[in-house]
């Protein structure tokens, strides 16, 4: 097998290949051009969606040329595969204005040159397709049985699906087949819940111009325990640091669990195996792994200043020093403190329990951790405690921890 493809098997990032062997040939025989889309249905790309990129960054550094494609036309329709209700239509502006987002931040992970990596918008040749000519000549190519076979649309048949949406693998297609076009584009990459899309286009190359094109995709990727990796308390991963901050990145990778540590750094990182091996060999501290992952992982997205920061807050909340002003924060009043704040109220202010009776279940349960003066947390049982200004810090402030990961700095003025 091609040795970028070998390495997409090593890293995890391989699931489906149309034709492994004919690709393989293709890419030894020299450099191809391939293509990622992404829609821009909101104003962030989240961890999710970077598997691909992560693939993209991997064919590129072996030479390959990639092309990112914003999906502001595609967005018009919204994809519904294996979702279970219709994505909310946004307006064209707010579509504009969402690929623009994400193709800075694609910038700032891939460095698009305009060479061997680019980004073009599908919108340049959807948004004014006359939609008699595109079913006589795209439409005509396509058997509704076939696209009713496939699971991503039996799935939502159960549920409903709308006639805008199931014209979706057909633009999709279409995309391909510009890319193809235009740039010479045979590969499409993407996630394995793409694969039927994917294929959909690689054979309206076929049957329109006669060319060889090629699908790939990669796993779908879940945790050790079988939940969606990149899903928090607050939601999905997300690359804006207004939305998901570099501390909390960060805190996600350190607190993986340690069957995923090995999958997770060979997949999100560019470290190479034999130093991944070494990391993660037997007898050594999953947590030093950890936080290696979390390092590069953050550096990657948001720069190595914003990982060392992460990383400097993340050990002061663990008690292994650092800088705690990189740790969330929150400014409260001085004056509930002298009173005497209750616990509850506490947890319920600083953002760690979103209602009052989540608070009480959590001292109740023994998740709540209050900072003594020297640093120390200490639990918190009784949900009438009061804290008081005397459990304040010589800087004035308190550390609060929730449960075993999620940490608060409270500083009164």
């Amino acid at each position: 097998m091609n040795a970028a493809l070998e390495n997409l098997k090593t890293r995890g990032l391989f699931a489906q290949c149309s034709d492994a062997d004919a690709l393989s040939r293709i890419m030894d025989a020299g450099p191809i051009t391939f293509y990622i889309g992404i829609d821009p249905t909101g104003s962030s790309a989240h961890i999710g969606h970077m598997v691909p990129f992560f693939a993209f960054k991997h064919l590129n550094n072996a030479g390959h040329k990639g092309i990112a494609l914003m999906g502001a036309g595609t967005a018009r329709i919204g994809d519904p595969s294996f979702r279970s209700e219709t994505r909310k239509i946004l307006s064209y502006e707010e579509l504009d204005r969402n690929a623009e987002c994400i193709r800075a931040q694609l910038d700032h992970f891939i460095g698009f040159d305009g060479k061997i990596a680019f980004t073009v918008n599908n919108a340049d040749w959807l948004g004014n397709l006359n939609y008699i000519d595109f079913l006589r000549e795209i439409g005509v190519h396509f058997s509704v049985n076939r696209m009713l076979s496939m699971e991503a649309y039996r799935t939502r048949l159960e549920t409903g699906l709308s006639f805008i949406e199931f014209n979706y693998q057909l633009l999709q297609s279409y995309d391909f087949l510009e890319l193809y076009r235009r740039f010479g584009n045979i590969l499409q990459i993407g996630g394995d819940d793409q694969w039927g899309n994917i294929l959909a286009g690689v054979d309206l190359i076929r049957r329109m111009d006669g060319g060889e094109a090629f699908a790939l995709t990669f796993p779908l990727v879940t945790t050790s325990d079988g939940n969606k990796m990149g899903k928090t308390l607050k939601g999905a991963l997300y690359l804006d640091p207004a939305i998901t901050t570099p501390y909390e990145f960060f805190q996600y990778w350190r607190n993986v669990q340690d069957a995923d540590v090995r999958r997770f750094l060979l997949m999100f990182t560019f470290l190479d195996v034999a130093e991944i091996d070494k990391l993660t060999a037997s007898g050594t501290n999953p947590n030093d792994a950890k936080e290696r992952l979390g390092w590069e992982v953050t550096s990657l997205i948001h720069g190595n200043e914003e990982a060392d920061k992460a990383m400097a807050g993340a050990r002061a909340a663990f008690g292994g020093g650092g800088d705690k002003s990189a740790m969330p924060q929150v400014v409260l009043s001085k004056a509930m403190f002298e009173s005497g704040y209750n616990v509850v109220d506490l947890f319920c202010d600083s953002g760690l329990a979103s209602s009052k009776s989540e608070g009480r279940r959590l001292v109740e349960q023994g998740g709540a951790f209050i900072s003594a003066p020297d640093g120390e947390l200490k639990a918190a049982s009784d949900v009438n405690t009061l804290i008081k200004t005397d459990r304040l810090d010589g800087e004035g402030e308190l550390i609060l921890r929730a449960g075993k990961k999620r940490y608060c700095l409270v500083k009164v003025n």
